[in-house]
């Protein structure tokens, strides 16, 4: 008897001590690596076209982001473009934005260079409808539970975040979820997002700005113009404005 009220008080010092331990982050730099499985992308928009041309394309492209931000705002930018052997063709959508987001007051202030056009979109955060699940997985050292969420109702994102950093932000203008966002895949885009480095010091939030060059627009004016623009583009025009809206 007298045994086990020892064994049962050492597990409650362990317990209690590993609670105090908890660090809980109020302030980030997050670099990420984004794949891009460029042959399955192009084979869903035009199969038979990709088969002829594929050889001309890189199996996959890589490109590098930083993440900087605390609990009010962050600022998310390419650090690095994707490495294309030379011969080879492909250019990852979207991977020039640089998305600066207001927690506290829910907006962001996004530039999206399209082309020969650059936007400067300001609106209110994306709208996302997320569900949390049991599943966990280990992510920069950052123990993080899988969320499945909807971007307009129907293009599914599957995220994974730790509540160990408590920023409510992510890669992209993906937010929304109790935690940081370290990992997300958007399987309509075949593309991922995972964090390589976490650091938790030496912050430099002055670097936190939105950036101020493009057309100024909001998400719903730009949608409508990009769509008319892309009307004739089929599968790869749907692609590239869904990857231009997130």
């Amino acid at each position: 008897m007298k045994k086990q009220f020892i064994i049962s008080l050492v597990l409650v010092f362990t317990i209690s001590m590993s609670h105090s331990q908890q660090i809980f982050i109020e302030q980030v730099s997050v670099d990420y690596a984004k794949t891009v499985s460029v042959w399955p992308l192009m084979k869903e928009m035009e199969p038979e076209w990709f088969e002829r041309q594929k050889d001309y394309f890189p199996r996959e492209t890589i490109s590098y982001f930083n993440f900087t931000g605390d609990t009010a705002k962050s600022v998310y930018k390419r650090t690095k473009e994707a490495d294309v052997p030379r011969g080879l063709w492909f250019r990852p959508f979207a991977d020039e934005n640089v998305v600066y987001n207001d927690y506290t007051n829910n907006t962001t202030i996004t530039q999206k260079p399209i082309y020969e056009e650059t936007y400067l979109l300001q609106d209110s955060m994306l709208n996302i409808k997320w569900k949390i699940s049991a599943d966990t997985r280990t992510i920069a050292g950052f123990n993080c539970r899988k969320a499945i969420g909807f971007l307009f109702d129907t293009v599914a994102v599957f995220a994974f975040y730790t509540d160990e950093i408590m920023i409510s932000g992510g890669p992209e203008g993906i937010h929304g979820l109790p935690g940081m966002i370290l990992g997300i895949g958007i399987p309509r885009l075949h593309t991922t997002w995972f964090a390589t480095k976490v650091s938790i010091s030496g912050i430099n939030m002055k670097t936190v700005v939105p950036a101020t060059k493009g057309k100024k627009t909001n998400r719903a004016s730009m949608y409508s113009s990009l769509n008319k623009a892309m009307k004739n583009w089929d599968q790869y025009g749907q692609k590239m404005l869904l990857a231009v809206v997130i």
